[in-house]
């Protein structure tokens, strides 16, 4: 092997991901890692800092021996590595380096109460600012919720969560900008942090780290934990995963939907320049964000529902916890119509929303098979996607095609759906285009002069 090595590096909310790459883009191996979640009441959901550190080092360790065994050792050797991840989602950490608290998942409730008790001065801002729906999702719900519970902001630093990673390899400590379009702290328009919501915060500029593109050179891997396969390479965040996935097939025609379909179900359109202030409340009453895109000066518009969630939610209640049992499952599903043979209303499913995500079943007849209930969900996924189309199109051009990625467009039963309501679909042929795409942020890096860095 003459060709040097790039790594993809995917924080998921189901799984932390690696993808190694040739620099032109042939892949290697991919190899992944549950995400160490910790489930408590209520539907809250956290992490520790150690415990992602733990996995991500677990899974460069197995990388780096596999490495071994499939090339000589001289060429088992990362010269790169972007990481990517899911947005939302972080660690603040204090000046010695330290997370102070855990990570909350973007589908955790707590920060709900927060955000319904903001001023009015800034809830009346809060989407046409920002370009976000004022919910727990966003990161500033989590802020607000830990400092009333007593912890002191002021001091700490975010991290988002790729930024976090990278920062812990011992690059560069920066705020990626569409990871940072996702925490409700900065400005679409500027492309600054938000003066009124930091000190509504209580905090000063210093809570967030330089602002950068996605791809920006932050400095070699240095941390001691490092197996030698990965010391040294050059690290990058890639930026926010469904983004990421976005920009591994090429650039996007300005009339495509790019539909990611992980834990939530993702359709985004790419634009030439961010909506109006006006545009951004009306989608944001829609719960569909107007940001920033990973491609230095793009913007996108990003309507999600969280249709992944309750896919898998209903095949663990049917007892399906492998992937045979979810291809059977596939198969039958797929043999009935999408209708489904029983009565209109035999099965009513609710939680796809975004701002929900909690499976609800009501059954009123007998027959109701695991095909039959998948199906409901996958009807419920689409009467959600229908009004965040018409929504969409009331402020931008009518999409007139649609690309599926992510681990759910591999079902048949689901392309089938989907057909339904998005228009003219073709799916990847990637089965990791998040990954894949962080990959090729990484190759970018070795087209890049080593040195300087940028003065942060």
């Amino acid at each position: 092997m003459t060709a040097r090595l790039v790594a993809g590096l995917d924080l998921g909310s189901t799984g932390v991901k690696i993808l190694v790459a040739e620099q032109d883009g042939t892949q290697v191996l991919v190899r992944q890692r549950p995400t160490p979640w910790r489930d408590g009441p209520g539907g809250t959901t956290e992490m520790a800092a150690g415990d992602l550190i733990a996995t991500v080092s677990d899974l460069l360790r197995a990388t780096a021996d596999e490495l071994l065994t499939s090339v000589p050792a001289r060429d088992a050797v990362v010269a790169s590595v972007a990481i990517s991840g899911m947005g939302e989602t972080g660690f603040l950490v204090d000046a010695g380096g330290r997370a102070v608290a855990s990570g909350f998942a973007w589908f955790d409730p707590r920060g709900r109460e927060q955000i319904d008790a903001l001023p009015s001065r800034l809830r009346a801002q809060f989407a046409g600012r920002t370009g976000l729906p004022a919910g727990a999702q966003v990161s500033v719900a989590k802020l607000l919720h830990l400092r009333d519970s007593g912890l002191a902001l002021r001091g700490l630093r975010w991290f988002n969560l790729p930024e976090y990673v990278a920062a812990a390899l011992g690059a560069l400590e920066v705020s990626e900008y569409s990871l940072t379009s996702r925490t409700g702290l900065l400005d679409q328009d500027s492309g600054l942090p938000w003066q009124a919501m930091l000190d509504h915060l209580g905090v000063d500029e210093e809570f967030l780290p330089p602002l950068v593109d996605a791809g920006t050179p932050l400095g070699p891997a240095t941390a001691d934990w490092l197996p030698a396969a990965f010391a040294g390479a050059r690290i990058t965040v890639a930026g926010h995963d469904h983004l990421v996935s976005a920009v591994s097939g090429g650039a996007i025609p300005a009339d495509r939907y790019h539909v990611s379909m992980g834990t939530a179900e993702v359709l985004l359109r790419v634009l030439d320049e961010p909506v109006p202030f006006q545009a951004r409340e009306q989608l944001a009453g829609h719960l569909i964000n107007s940001v920033r895109h990973v491609v230095p000066g793009k913007h996108v518009v990003v309507a999600g529902v969280k249709t992944g969630l309750l896919m898998r939610r209903a095949l663990q209640l049917c007892g399906i916890t492998d992937s045979a049992g979810r291809d059977h499952l596939d198969e039958v599903a797929h043999a009935l119509p999408l209708e489904g043979n029983l009565a209109r209303d035999a099965i009513e499913v609710r939680g796809a929303r975004n701002d929900d995500g909690v499976l609800s079943l009501s059954v009123r007849a007998d027959g109701v098979s695991p095909a039959e209930l998948f199906n409901a969900v996958l009807r419920h996924g689409n009467d959600e996607i229908r009004l965040l189309i018409r929504a969409m199109d009331d402020v931008m051009p009518v999409a007139h095609s649609t690309l599926l990625t992510g681990g759910w467009a591999g079902m048949k039963s689901v392309r089938r759906a989907r057909t339904r309501v998005l228009p003219d679909v073709s799916v990847s042929s990637r089965d990791q285009d998040t990954a894949h795409g962080a990959a090729l942020f990484a190759a970018r890096l070795l087209e890049r002069p080593t040195h300087p860095e940028p003065a942060l």
